[in-house]
């Protein structure tokens, strides 16, 4: 799994028994996996539709630092699923998994588009091919 994105847990962040709270922690998730899946679909509009239990296994307080990792299950005809993990970035203990979020890419008149992707591309290698 790739850890694309950290974020400092603030006291903003926090529920009220001081440790980050699940909405926000969901929050950064789905935003995420939504910049995950514009990048790879090559689609603005490209949204959440499903997204499967979550699983919280430990807590982050104020200070720490935690990182979001993104992993591709599988390419469907107009979607992308997507798992997820979220640890502590100096421990490497889990926050919470997410076994599965999928994407869609719509059109213009917000219908599935097919995106005929098959598999994971890298920026760099699309600025190459040019």
């Amino acid at each position: 799994m790739r850890f694309h994105t950290r974020k400092w847990v603030k006291p903003e962040d926090l529920n009220p028994n001081g440790t980050l709270f699940g909405g926000r922690l969901l929050e950064w998730i789905d935003e995420e996996a939504a910049l995950y899946s514009i990048i790879q679909l090559e689609n603005q509009k490209t949204v959440t539709k499903f997204i499967s239990e979550i699983d919280f296994q430990s807590s982050a307080v104020q200070g720490d630092i935690i990182e979001i990792g993104i992993e591709v299950v599988k390419f469907g005809k107009a979607s992308l699923t997507l798992k997820c993990e979220v640890r502590n970035k100096m421990t490497r203990k889990t926050i919470i998994s997410v076994d599965r979020i999928v994407m869609v890419s719509l059109d213009e008149n917000g219908q599935a588009k097919p995106h005929g992707k098959t598999e994971v591309e890298y920026v760099k290698n699309r600025l190459a091919e040019d």
